[in-house]
């Protein structure tokens, strides 16, 4: 099996982390996450960020053990067969595949503040913002493909750049210093901590990047770096997003932005970036520039560092034979898995450029991403499956650590809702239906019942619990239910279903 090139430092990997992590994402969700929380959005941030800890401490542990590109895709293969592999990795990729087409478009967004004629009137591209679209997604190519020293180079000056644009930034609107409005309006949780735990889902994207790090394990120069790198970036990513939550906060000027004091509910309707609302609203004409900057480079940035990412992820599903073996093939000159990035980068342009004639893809590739979080819920159990199983583990207090990440992931992906639940699964199901006939995964169908069964549980506590189709089960209760059940059957179920398998062998 050919190898990739060793050349990332804790540096690369720190940059290449937060960078990527930090998108629009924080500029959309902070509003949405204040609408129901109100000033709450900062507890609400520091709650999903000890979740997103908990999960990529699984990461620590099992990209030392395992260190692989695109290893999250690898690590259900050692422990459960082929049929957890193939769900698992199919997850991962549906995640990655929509991502950078995404970003292409929310950069193409960004540049309709200077050509109005991108993004029609309901917010969807039009077809020359699509074609746009397309065209970003080849311009991500050349920083991915001519190896991972260029790539590396690229990342660390834009990267810095990126970052330093969005910290200059939330300082400028903290700068308004309307602090009042932690205090006044029903004080810092007007909406009592319902409203908190509501606002958490709509920021589980933003902190998914932590991903990333892992995929590129089998370049890093000393493994050891991956645990202080991973950490380090949820903890710098939440920094950036704690900002822009007292950012959005003191800068909200009740009156320039036509809404009655205290009616947070409306905060999420002001048009367009709503930080660039603001920036108007307060006449904050040095914050424009700064705010449009954000709005373009932040999601370019991450959009090619996802195509990259995303890349390994087949390269592994190709190590896996869940996908033609040609896509595990390593350019000689560059050392990268050029089969992989071409495909990868293709799928991508197509889907951006179908968000003109079709504007619900629009809508279905961000609910599709669902999937990636699907993902996260393999790793705490392989975790455990491992030191069950005898072998060694990296970090103390091991099993309590993948226990709390197995809940956190269950209540990502809960708390997502419906319908953006089912759709990730339909597409799973046939995704995963296809190739594991096209290539034969048949190995391993009982010790995948478990993985079967939970995603199944959580689809159905999507429809009844609250969040999104039905409420017959309020979201708190539903919250609880989807913690107990999770830990309580099907957690110690996926940890038995890899001790049968050696059992029987």
């Amino acid at each position: 099996m050919s190898h990739l090139k060793r050349a990332l430092s804790l540096t690369d990997l720190l940059i290449l982390g937060i960078a990527g992590a930090v998108g629009t994402g924080v500029l959309f969700s902070t509003a949405g996450m204040t609408a129901v929380a109100g000033p709450g959005v900062v507890v609400a941030w520091l709650i999903g960020a000890v979740m997103y800890l908990f999960v990529g401490l699984t990461y620590v542990e099992l990209g030392q053990i395992y260190p692989e590109a695109g290893g999250p895709s690898r690590y259900s293969l050692y422990t459960h067969g082929r049929m957890t592999n193939l769900i698992n990795a199919f997850s991962d990729l549906i995640w990655y595949l929509f991502i950078p087409p995404i970003e292409a478009l929310a950069t193409v967004e960004g540049l309709n503040y200077f050509w109005p004629q991108l993004i029609n009137s309901q917010g969807n591209p039009t077809t020359l913002g699509a074609l746009l679209g397309v065209v970003l997604m080849i311009l991500f190519l050349p920083f991915n493909y001519f190896g991972i020293r260029a790539f590396s180079r690229a990342t660390n000056l834009l990267g810095l750049i990126k970052i330093l644009l969005y910290a200059l930034t939330a300082i400028g609107f903290i700068s308004f210093a309307r602090f009042e409005n932690f205090t006044h309006y029903g004080g810092l949780t007007p909406f009592g901590f319902q409203g908190i735990w509501a606002a958490i889902p709509l920021g589980m994207f933003a902190f998914g990047g932590i991903r990333v790090i892992p995929d590129y394990a089998e370049e890093t120069k000393d493994t050891r770096s991956l645990a202080r790198s991973i950490i380090w970036v949820v903890l710098g990513q939440t920094v950036v997003y704690l900002l822009f939550a007292v950012g959005f906060l003191t800068g909200l000027n009740w009156h320039a932005v036509k809404t009655a004091p205290g009616q947070w509910q409306n905060v999420d309707k002001m048009p367009g970036n709503p930080f660039l609302t603001l920036a108007h609203a307060n006449h904050g004409g040095w914050l424009i520039p700064l705010t449009i900057a954000i709005a373009v480079i932040g999601p370019f940035v991450t959009g090619y560092i996802y195509q990259g990412a995303g890349s390994r992820v087949l390269l592994a599903m190709s190590r896996s034979g869940l996908v033609a073996q040609r896509l595990g093939h390593i350019n000689q000159d560059y050392q990268i898995p050029a089969w992989s990035l071409g495909v990868f980068t293709a799928v991508g342009a197509i889907v951006a450029y179908l968000t003109a004639p079709l504007p619900s893809i629009y809508n279905l590739i961000s609910d599709a991403v669902v999937a990636g979080y699907i993902g996260f819920a393999v790793n705490p159990v392989v975790m455990w499956a491992l030191r069950a199983d005898g072998r060694p583990g990296r970090l103390a207090g091991g099993k309590w650590i993948a226990a709390v990440a197995f809940a956190a992931s269950s209540l990502i992906v809960y708390w997502s809702g419906w319908p953006a639940v089912p759709y990730a699964v339909i597409i799973l199901a046939v995704a995963a239906l296809l190739f594991g006939l096209l290539y034969r995964v048949g190995q391993g169908f009982g010790q995948a019942l478990w993985y079967i069964g939970y995603i199944a549980f959580l689809t159905i506590m999507t429809y009844i619990g609250g969040v999104g189709a039905k409420s017959w089960v309020n979201s708190d209760w539903g919250s609880l239910i989807v913690v107990v059940v999770s830990l309580v059957l099907f957690l110690p179920w996926g940890i038995r279903s890899r001790h049968a398998t050696l059992a029987a062998e």
